[in-house]
């Protein structure tokens, strides 16, 4: 394993499970100190059994600011720097443009996209602060591009997170502050568990991915890690799709399992 990381902090959030703890053992794989942010305090108690020595854990509502800011200086405050920020932490509630309330639409919407706002923007005031370089990767979704049935606030707030990380970019890249997006496509999480437990619906999937399965958090924390690193150092304002080819194909009707 190459150590791209070695001396640097990275922050990721949602860090505990799925595509976060992918890329968090990643970064830590190959020599970063990495701080977990996450919402759920017992998950996050659990971290250093889980992770190793290199990683820690903070518990962090992504939705709120002045919460996102205390992740970063305390992260500073321990690790005398900050060179990564990784917005994983995401979700949603289903609905429909017609059906979704306003409670469900505004949840959706604060912590997909007023998270990756937060964190985009604190992490590049703390790097202008340090006079540094630094990465930032948010993680939108294939939903960002391409519409399905009962996602109306999941795709609306994805594709803006795409967007914001394209702005970003154009704004930050004086400083040298490198922003980029990931889109992944059906991944084996535990937010996408209780989905695919509905019969048909994982086979429905796989038929309309050309490479007819979905994705391990590992092959998508993989763009992410590369993304963050040197290797990408003329890299920024991309939105990079990690699918299995399913942009090509387009979503299954998921009205035929969740009408």
């Amino acid at each position: 394993m190459s150590q791209r990381f070695a001396d640097k902090v990275v922050i990721v959030t949602g860090g505990v499970s799925g595509i976060g703890a992918a890329a968090a053992r990643q970064f830590a794989e190959e020599g970063a100190k990495v701080v977990v942010a996450d919402i759920n305090a017992d998950l996050i108690g659990a971290v250093p059994e889980n992770f190793g020595a290199s990683v820690t854990g903070r518990v962090t509502d992504v939705t709120n600011e002045e919460d996102v800011a205390g992740l970063i200086a305390e992260t500073v405050a321990q690790h005398g720097t900050l060179d990564a920020f990784i917005n994983v932490a995401g979700g949603s509630r289903p609905g429909t443009l017609t059906d979704i309330s306003a409670e469900d639409w505004d949840f959706t919407v604060r912590l997909n996209l007023y998270s990756a706002f937060y964190g985009t923007r604190l992490a590049a005031k703390q790097f202008i602060a340090e006079g540094k370089a630094g990465a930032i990767v948010n993680v939108a979704s294939l939903n960002s591009e391409v519409p399905m049935h009962f996602g109306v606030g999941y795709t609306a707030s994805k594709a803006a997170v795409a967007m914001l990380s394209r702005q970003a970019a154009l704004e930050l890249g004086g400083h040298g502050i490198r922003v980029n997006a990931v889109s992944p496509g059906l991944v084996d999480t535990p937010l996408t568990a209780g989905m695919l437990g509905i019969e048909g619906m994982r086979d429905a999937f796989d038929e309309r991915i050309p490479l007819h399965r979905a994705a391990q958090p590992e092959e998508i924390a993989s763009s992410i890690v590369y993304l963050a690193s040197d290797d990408a150092s003329y890299v920024s304002g991309t939105n990079h799709i990690v699918d299995g080819a399913w942009n090509t194909t387009g979503y299954p009707d998921l009205r035929k399992f969740m009408g």
